[in-house]
């Protein structure tokens, strides 16, 4: 062994060193371990001992033994034991990576070609293997010690971070990965959310019977991630999952969907929760709200001269009886006027002495096509709260 790689072995510890201060710095997950002087110097020995295999096997073209790549998984278990999320785990094999190369740049000098490409053309493969070996190692510590709320909750927050999810992690779920999602986001309205532990709760219940990724973003938001081969079966799905949600907190919630592919999933939970901001909070929540319900309110929140005007006109429908609950029905029933007195339990003329008081105070008639576009849109918004 010369060249590179004597200068590699005099830097081991050093680097080590170096590479577990920036894990600590950037990560909180193992800022915390190390807060226990031992466990920050079993950092440092796992980092020292990986550095000198990594160089003596590359030195010599040989690759990972299985005792290799079982103290890989030895260590990975116990970080996973030791509770450190899926995130702060591919983030600290990224800064691995990320590191190592640096290492090879500093000390590799103008003659030493030969052997930088030997160690490059080392790494793929064997670096390849050692993640494999780390991450089940995650895995099997997880199970162990992290309970399945906690580890259900992870799985979701890779998706939506729009990582890579471990292989076989979804499997240790009971969950089946998808490449396509409806990502759906459900309000629960009121000063009073559930507790740490309720919230607890609901997830592993929701979890286990939906077999989803799900978890709570705020303390009174709740994110589910349904697999979608079909998009009207998967939301049906995801509204199953509301209506159920909904009766375990017995308050209103609003809630709001949006379909995505594996890796794009953050764009779709930020519309998803635009449209949940946009829905009406139900009790027994009557349907899934998706762009396609919203997309003229998502549009006015975006204009505030718009949504002034929309305002004015609510102001001036809530001088009459009932018209606000009556539009609602009228627009829900796709303007039939005989099922939309029955549904208000009303007479027909009631019905239309509402609708000639509606005329008098907006100067619309709801049956009309600008009635239909502005009064529909007041509604919602109403309903939504976003004037409250």
């Amino acid at each position: 062994m010369d060249g590179l790689f004597t200068l590699l072995w005099d830097r081991v510890h050093s680097n080590a060193r170096r590479a577990v201060d920036v894990y600590v710095s950037e990560l909180p997950d193992f800022r915390a371990a190390a807060e226990d002087p031992r466990a920050r110097a079993s950092m440092v020995d796992f980092a020292v001992l990986l550095r000198r295999r990594t160089i003596e096997l590359a030195a010599d073209g040989a690759p990972f033994t299985q005792r290799d790549l079982g103290m890989l998984t030895a260590f990975g278990e116990e970080r996973g034991a030791q509770g450190v999320s899926m995130s702060s785990r591919q983030r600290v094999l990224d800064l691995h990576d990320v590191l190592t190369l640096r290492e090879i740049h500093e000390a590799a000098g103008l003659n030493e070609v030969d052997h930088v490409t030997d160690l490059i053309g080392w790494l793929p493969a064997n670096g390849l293997a050692g993640h494999n070996a780390y991450n089940q190692g995650f895995l099997n510590g997880q199970k162990r010690s992290v309970p399945f709320v906690r580890r259900i909750q992870d799985l979701a927050g890779t998706l939506l971070a729009d990582l890579s999810v471990i292989p076989g992690l979804a499997e240790t779920l009971n969950v089946r990965l998808a490449d396509r999602y409806v990502v759906t986001v459900v309000r629960v309205s009121g000063p009073v959310t559930p507790t740490d532990q309720s919230r607890d709760e609901i997830v592993g219940a929701l979890a286990r019977r939906h077999h989803a990724p799900i978890t709570w973003r705020e303390p009174g938001e709740l994110v589910a991630l349904l697999p979608c081969d079909d998009t009207a079966a998967a939301e049906e799905r995801a509204f199953g999952l509301v209506r159920d949600l909904a009766e375990m907190v017995e308050r209103p919630c609003s809630a709001g969907a949006a379909t995505g592919r594996v890796h794009a999933l953050a764009d779709a939970l930020a519309l998803a929760r635009q449209v949940s901001y946009e829905a009406p909070a139900e009790t027994v929540p009557r349907r899934l709200r998706t762009m396609a319900d919203v997309f003229v309110e998502l549009g006015v929140a975006q204009l505030p001269q718009v949504d002034e005007w929309l305002r004015g006109i609510a102001r001036r429908l809530e001088k009459g009886p009932d018209l606000v609950t009556t539009l609602d029905t009228y627009y829900r029933y796709d303007m039939n006027r005989l099922n939309t007195a029955g549904a208000l339990r009303i007479h027909p003329r009631t019905l239309d002495y509402r609708f000639r008081r509606t005329r008098e105070l907006v100067g619309m008639d709801p049956g009309s096509v600008q009635g239909v576009r502005v009064l529909s849109a007041v509604v919602s918004r109403l309903l939504a709260g976003r004037w409250s």
